[in-house]
């Protein structure tokens, strides 16, 4: 992570909005695709890949959206001065833990007892 969190938070944020964007792409397309074919999915041996497929895009781009909601509170933790500070005990959060996850909102310690 840089020495400046917001400039890096504003980075990742970018970066997972973008993938959200790819990503409703590919549903949308999978959509429209499964829409145009006279595929029946309960019957045709491929139905269930679409299906799973589907399934698939669904939870990966709930988990980008989530991951989207998370970089915008740590976004205003560092405007209100509380980033990088545990939400629970109040103690500092490793600089460690912020580069593996920057939305942290609890210390290690905090976060193992959930």
């Amino acid at each position: 992570m840089t020495s400046d969190p917001r400039e890096e938070l504003q980075r990742l944020r970018a970066q997972t909005e973008a993938q959200a964007t790819a990503l409703e792409g590919d549903l949308r397309s999978l959509f429209e695709a499964s829409r145009s074919s006279n595929a029946d999915d309960e019957h045709d041996p491929e139905g269930t890949t679409i299906a799973f497929e589907r399934a698939q895009l669904i939870a990966v781009l709930d988990a980008t959206r989530r991951r989207l909601a998370e970089l915008d509170v740590a976004l205003r933790r560092v405007d209100d001065g509380s980033y990088g500070v545990c939400e629970r005990c109040l103690r500092p959060i490793p600089a460690e833990r912020l580069a593996a996850r920057p939305s942290a909102r609890t210390c290690v310690v905090c976060a193992s007892r959930r």
